[in-house]
């Protein structure tokens, strides 16, 4: 079944969720009880717009198509929140619409210098023709989208979490992208999912220690991996050097204290432990091309 706006007028919009994080992503998760009973086909798409004349008009988008969810239909129980059904005695099927719309400075962040396949050149928005791709919804983008409904940008701790599902969802949809994608992993101990494990387990450590640098050799430690491998297996994983993902998610979680929680970039700072404003105002600015001071409220 082709899921166009014409069907969804049909079915009856249970919830929506939505969050614009600047500079990063529009983010939007439309969740509708299944009225239809034709079957529903679980999908994805990559959707790339490339305009000459305006730049401010290139978009790189994500969708999905989510079915075989439950959603409460308990008497005044219709109000709760989208992750708040689990448990309840009333059951329906759901379909929930996932959208994301990413911004060039977040797609820059991938973009590997000096590498000119397609992947780099659509993330750089060099790729001069427009499409539409459809995506496999396989098992580990249906396990993100899931922690994804389960997981909202509304406190500090989730927000450090929605980032790092995103950005991983992000990583797998771009596969795709790639003209020549390997077999497997370049690192012959990521072969052992013992090995993809540790590198799993580095990322949630660094995501706990977002106010205060770990160092390498303290990370390797705790993983049980030596330094290089470590290295080279959390690159070949998530796309970016450990130091790189730290700083990202860092300035995330920044965006999210200054537009979200009403924080001053003085106290940012501090929290993030910078030494100084400028320090952090700098690093701010290099990462994501905004100002501290343009995400106040």
């Amino acid at each position: 079944m082709d899921l166009n706006q014409n069907y969804f007028l049909s079915q009856e919009l249970l919830t929506a969720q939505e969050q614009q994080i600047p500079g990063s992503l529009n983010y939007k998760l439309m969740r509708y009880r299944l009225i239809n009973t034709d079957p529903v086909q679980e999908k994805g798409s990559i959707h790339y717009h490339y305009d000459k004349s305006e730049n401010a008009a290139h978009k790189f988008e994500l969708k999905f198509c989510v079915t075989g969810n439950r959603y409460c239909i308990v008497p005044d129980c219709s109000n709760c929140r989208i992750s708040a059904y689990q448990g309840c005695s009333g059951e329906t099927d759901t379909i929930d619409i996932f959208h994301f719309n990413f911004s060039p400075g977040f797609l820059a962040t991938f973009v590997q210098q000096h590498n000119s396949d397609r992947k780099n050149r659509v993330l750089s928005f060099l790729h001069t023709e427009s499409f539409c791709e459809e995506l496999p919804v396989c098992g580990r983008k249906k396990k993100l989208l899931n922690a994804l409904q389960e997981t909202s940008y509304c406190s500090a701790l989730q927000n450090v979490t929605f980032n790092s599902i995103v950005q991983e969802l992000f990583l797998c949809s771009c596969e795709a992208l790639d003209d020549s994608k390997p077999a497997m992993f370049s690192c012959k101990f990521l072969a052992d999912q013992s090995g993809i494990e540790k590198m799993y387990l580095a990322r949630e450590i660094l995501l706990q220690h977002i106010d205060s640098l770990i160092s390498i050799k303290e990370l390797s430690r705790k993983v049980a991996i030596n330094e290089c491998y470590l290295k080279k297996g959390f690159k070949e994983v998530f796309g970016l050097t450990i130091y790189d993902f730290y700083l990202q998610q860092k300035m995330e979680h920044a965006k999210f204290l200054l537009c979200e929680e009403g924080m001053t970039v003085t106290d940012v700072a501090a929290l993030l432990g910078y030494s100084s404003i400028s320090h952090f105002s700098t690093a701010f600015k290099r990462q994501t091309g905004l100002k501290p001071c343009d995400l106040l409220k």
